[in-house]
């Protein structure tokens, strides 16, 4: 065998060397982001800062690739409102496009997806985030999931495909045999979005109650769980889907045994569109999740009931269905560098802070805001010519960092000592959000350490006692509740023997009816033979007063016949 064949043979089976190989004949460096996940057989890479040449073995490695279990491909660039056409290149900080935003690049990449998703056999996950996908990319991208024969998690979340790219996804979904979760998050989706995902839930109801029909033959019990179709669908941070989707979902959830999980985070539901998935829920109980948090136009009450239905049809905590976490639609796409600070004290040149951690990008004046005295540590200064002053020149000179953290270790055994919590809170790269609370400092509070650990000591006893109070009279209600029970239960089995008694009284009259019913039966039988009988002896009897008894005798009748039954000296005179 050509030995350039068994090279791409075995790359087949290993991404990273395949990978490495193609980099060494396109005569570029791997990239460490493509190495970093490789060895969990999972490809989640950010792609804003890979060039258009690094592109090339990527995407080459995975069009044939079968060992991969997931694949992630990130973008978090962002392009600003403010910022469009010549305006963009006057701005102090030119901001690179990256190369992913080409439409060639986003076609290549879909093309390769496309062949690795009908080749492979173990891939479960397929994550594609902030992605620009024109129609032909989702195009190929269909016939790929429509091939797939392991996929189980399709996310094209931030993705702005709209309801029309929406639509060529549905084509492929809704026949799928594997695919279990879907994630439309920030996809620019309207109601009509919604309305082809609940198509596709109606159509998958429709077949999928055929074949509890097929395995409910012969006394069988089909098992849900295991047929195929989608189980989760989460559509967070699309603010038109508003009531008219909520509708569309609830139209379809009154009858689905499938569904478990359903997100609408932020999707401008007012009280009319909770109301609809409340009656829905009436009908429902399968659905574990359906969370409609994040919705300002749902008053808290109506949010209430619809959570308090869901957790009734089962714990999701024991569930593989969690409720999700998400973060918001502006945040979902950028992350803020955090620092901390610890603010050890002031002396004569002002407050001393150590910082851990990323550094702001704003340099914060030295006569900026302080944090007040009641909230920081600020030993008195030592007067000079006392034991133990130092002047602070010289603990500059003498290693002052080893001095620094001789105080933090004290102060930490200190700490110890008292078995105070300790109060932490982070602070934001940005200076400017006085208000909130990501952006404060990590202060480690010294002075009243007793005061403060009693004060939390009694908040938390009083918090304890208040939840004892709880359980007690809910344990209350519940004794309450089973004396009833029990009473009822006792009614119950009294009024059951009196039904039992009574049936068998009523049985045993109609037994004894019929046995007279058949004794009268046979007296009215044999009475009718009798006169059968008389009636036959006067009719011979008459025969021999007409002297026709020869006749009797020719026949073979004894004339000890001629007497009447009892009667022998009756005659038919």
């Amino acid at each position: 065998m050509i030995e350039s064949v068994k090279i791409r043979r075995q790359c087949m089976l290993d991404f990273y060397s395949h990978y490495e190989h193609l980099c060494a004949l396109e005569g570029s460096v791997p990239l460490k982001a493509v190495k970093a996940n490789v060895t969990q057989g999972a490809l989640d890479i950010i792609v804003d800062r890979i060039k258009a040449a690094d592109w090339v073995p990527i995407l080459n490695a995975i069009r044939p690739n079968k060992t991969l279990i997931s694949i992630g491909i990130r973008s978090f660039h962002q392009q600003s409102l403010g910022e469009s056409g010549v305006e963009r290149y006057k701005t102090y900080f030119r901001r690179r496009i990256p190369a992913i935003r080409s439409k060639d690049l986003t076609g290549q990449l879909c093309k390769a997806l496309k062949c690795c998703l009908s080749i492979s056999d173990v891939l479960k996950k397929l994550e594609l985030q902030g992605l620009l996908l024109r129609e032909r990319d989702l195009m190929l991208l269909t016939k790929g999931l429509a091939t797939a024969s392991s996929l189980q998690s399709v996310s094209l979340a931030h993705c702005p495909i709209g309801d029309g790219g929406l639509e060529t996804i549905c084509q492929s979904i809704k026949n799928s045999a594997t695919i279990r979760y879907v994630n439309f998050t920030g996809c620019n989706l309207t109601w009509r979005g919604a309305e082809h995902i609940a198509n596709v839930l109606k159509h998958q109801a429709m077949k999928r109650h055929g074949e509890a029909w097929a395995e409910s033959l012969r006394y069988r019990r089909p098992d849900l769980d295991y047929m195929t179709g989608l189980r989760r669908i989460t559509f967070n941070c699309n603010m038109l889907v508003g009531d008219g989707g909520a509708s569309a979902f609830a139209d379809c959830l009154g009858e689905d045994l499938w569904l478990k999980a359903l997100d609408l985070q932020q999707c401008g539901i007012s009280n009319e569109g909770a109301r609809s998935l409340l009656d829905a829920l009436q009908t429902n109980t399968t659905l574990v999740v359906l969370d409609i948090r994040k919705n300002p136009l749902v008053d808290h009450v109506m949010m209430k009931n619809v959570i308090e239905r869901v957790l009734m049809n089962g714990t999701s905590a024991n569930s593989e269905y969690m409720w999700l976490t998400s973060p918001s639609s502006k945040d979902a796409l950028k992350t803020r560098p955090k620092k901390r600070t610890i603010v050890l004290g002031s002396g004569r040149k002002g407050k001393a802070t150590i910082r851990i951690g990323l550094t702001s990008k704003k340099s914060v004046s030295p006569g900026g805001k302080q944090a007040s005295v009641k909230d920081s540590y600020s030993p008195k200064p030592l007067p000079p010519g006392t034991k133990g002053f130092l002047p602070w020149r010289t603990a500059e000179r003498a290693k002052r960092c080893s001095f620094w953290y001789y105080l933090i270790f004290d102060f930490i055994a200190q700490c110890n000592a008292v078995n105070s919590p300790v109060k932490v809170t982070v602070e934001g790269a940005s200076t400017s959000e006085t208000g909130d609370t990501e952006d404060l400092d990590d202060v480690i509070h010294h002075p009243d350490l007793a005061k403060s650990s009693d004060k939390i000591n009694v908040t938390r006893n009083k918090q304890l006692q208040l939840e004892l109070e709880e359980c007690i009279e809910k344990f209350k209600e519940e004794q309450r509740a089973r004396v009833k029970a029990e009473e009822r239960v006792m009614e119950l089995e009294t009024e059951n023997a009196r039904l039992r008694n009574l049936n068998i009284s009523l049985s045993e009259i109609l037994r004894a009816q019929s046995v007279t019913n058949m004794i009268l039966e046979d007296e009215s039988v044999l009475g009718s033979i009798e006169n059968s009988f008389q009636k036959f002896h006067a009719f011979l009897d008459f025969l021999k007063d007409a002297g026709l008894g020869q006749l009797a005798v020719l026949a073979g009748i004894d004339q000890s016949d001629f007497g009447l039954l009892g009667h022998p000296s009756m005659n038919s005179t």
